[in-house]
């Protein structure tokens, strides 16, 4: 497996860990530092993994269902740090109310040992 087809694997873990409200795979996928970052669209910075992991949670916690496609945009491998740019459509049921939007989103992942980890997601909403 090439470089970037080990990225490309981890961020579509990374997805299907989201969609399937996951959270054992979601804990897999991240990187457990402090450093690590996630901005979900719309929302504030989240840095470390402990707030990183509450965030998830409140999602799959108050999401009944979730349909997820993407898009690849661009791969980029360079040494041990890697990044994904893609388009994210995501199909989202809480209660009765069934919303569906779009996001350009980047994804950064170092690789520690023979593993790709996400270290940053952002996730920024596009207008329609």
């Amino acid at each position: 497996m090439t470089p970037d087809q080990a990225v490309l694997a981890t961020n579509e873990t990374f997805y299907r860990a989201f969609e399937k409200k996951d959270l054992e795979a979601m804990t897999a996928v991240w990187s457990q530092g402090t450093s690590s970052l996630c901005i979900h669209p719309g929302r504030n910075a989240i840095q470390g993994w402990e707030g990183i992991r509450s965030s998830w949670e409140a999602i799959f916690r108050n999401t009944s269902y979730l349909e997820i496609e993407t898009e690849i945009v661009r791969v980029d491998v360079s040494g041990d740090l890697a990044y994904v740019v893609l388009l994210e459509t995501v199909l989202q049921v809480t209660g009765r109310r069934q919303s569906k939007a779009q996001s350009m989103a980047t994804n950064l992942f170092e690789r520690m040992g023979q593993k790709w980890y996400l270290i940053h997601h952002h996730g920024s909403p596009l207008m329609g």
